[in-house]
């Protein structure tokens, strides 16, 4: 990686502001998945371990109005991660003033302390997701360098990663951070071939840029979940009342004559009268959904054709379910790509979202070389765009 990670520099003494990616999910006022705040333990103790005074932030969900403050602040996170690290975590509830930057002024080597949720300043206008100048020069003005180990909102250019990293002397990647990149830069820019993208999901929109992108450096790109309707409808099949995007059926029908063999699409699915978990079920052949039904999982016929692409993949790069994996019924494409994916010896990555949580449901996860923490900054790489969080970062 061409920027510079957090060995590169001194932090004995410093006061080393830390963005993380603590957007848990909550249940009520405790953590449902403390994944990302795990993944994120091995920075955090480097720098405590090298004496330095660790000053960490992040955001929680979106904070539109002043009663969300509530159910959004961190102190929950503040006291998981007392527990994770077995030592002291100072939590201040404030994201600028006094209050804060005292408890900063009093932080020793090796003590850590994590301020409030960073979203809270976009209650005055947007400041930290508008990368306000004004803050991300205060932030940075907290601190004596930066480091940035939240993959997660890398491809956003907020007052929390772009705007300190633009105001301070060092800014560079945690653990995390450059393991996201290794694992996601060598599979698209250096891939063992054959190299195998399996893309799902609800919409074509949504992964344009990303079919684009993978047709042109993968061996073979299979589509599943609700986009392939689209692509079957491209085909001149009936799709009933399956999800459709029609305006995209003709870039989808440009794709799939582009493509040539190389795109995989479903052969069977199943179909149902209602979307339901409780609904009338059939397998029906690709082309042969009924008007008034529809798709919600592929076929147990479409599990072995990929299963068969799988077979001798090298490189296996996962973003997007195969169904409606959230309902029993339509979850068996899904975790049966996952098995055929973890039963390959493929370096094999999922793209964050949807497929990590799938992945973690179905028992799987330990399989995978790498689960990505950042869906939308997984897309963003993997369509070959920069991403905002990283080009801000120092150079080696």
């Amino acid at each position: 990686m061409a920027k510079k990670t957090v060995e590169d520099i001194a932090v004995k003494g410093k006061k080393v502001l830390m963005r993380v990616d603590f957007n848990v999910p909550m249940d009520g006022n405790k953590i449902a998945d403390d994944n990302r705040m795990v993944q994120a333990l091995p920075t955090i103790k480097y720098v405590l371990e090298q004496g330095g005074k660790l000053i960490l932030f992040s955001h929680l969900g979106k904070v539109k109005k002043e009663e969300d403050k509530a159910d959004k602040t961190l102190k929950p996170v503040a006291e998981h991660l007392e527990e994770l690290l077995g030592q002291k975590v100072t939590f201040v509830p404030a994201t600028h003033g006094q209050a804060l930057e005292d408890a900063i002024s009093e932080l020793g080597e090796g003590e850590v302390l994590l301020f409030e949720n960073t979203r809270f300043e976009d209650l005055d206008g947007k400041k930290e997701s508008g990368n306000d100048p004004e803050l991300g020069k205060y932030w940075a003005s907290l601190g004596d360098v930066f480091v940035n180990d939240a993959f997660g909102t890398a491809h956003r250019a907020h007052a929390s990663n772009v705007g300190i990293s633009e105001n301070i002397g060092e800014a560079v990647a945690g653990y995390l951070m450059e393991k996201e990149l290794k694992f996601l830069g060598d599979a698209i820019d250096d891939p063992k071939r054959p190299f195998v993208a399996i893309l799902g999901g609800a919409k074509v929109s949504d992964k344009i840029d990303v079919i684009e992108s993978l047709l042109k450096k993968a061996d073979k790109v299979l589509i599943g979940g609700g986009m392939a309707y689209t692509f079957l409808k491209a085909k001149g099949y009936e799709v009933g009342q399956s999800l459709l995007e029609e305006d995209k059926v003709p870039l989808a029908k440009e794709l799939i004559e582009r493509a040539g063999d190389k795109l995989v699409l479903p052969v069977d699915v199943v179909v149902a009268d209602d979307f339901s978990n409780d609904a009338n079920t059939q397998i029906v052949a690709a082309d042969a959904i009924p008007a008034d039904w529809q798709g919600l999982d592929c076929g147990p016929e479409t599990v072995e054709v990929f299963k068969q692409v799988l077979a001798d993949a090298k490189t296996v790069v996962w973003n997007g379910p195969m169904g409606v994996f959230e309902m029993p019924a339509f979850a068996k494409g899904t975790n049966a790509v996952c098995k055929a994916i973890a039963d390959t010896d493929a370096i094999s990555i999922i793209g964050g979202g949807d497929s990590a949580s799938a992945a973690k449901n179905s028992g799987f996860a330990e399989k995978f070389s790498h689960i990505s923490t950042g869906g939308g900054a997984s897309l963003q790489f993997l369509e070959g765009k920069p991403l905002p969080g990283v080009e801000a970062l120092s150079d080696k």
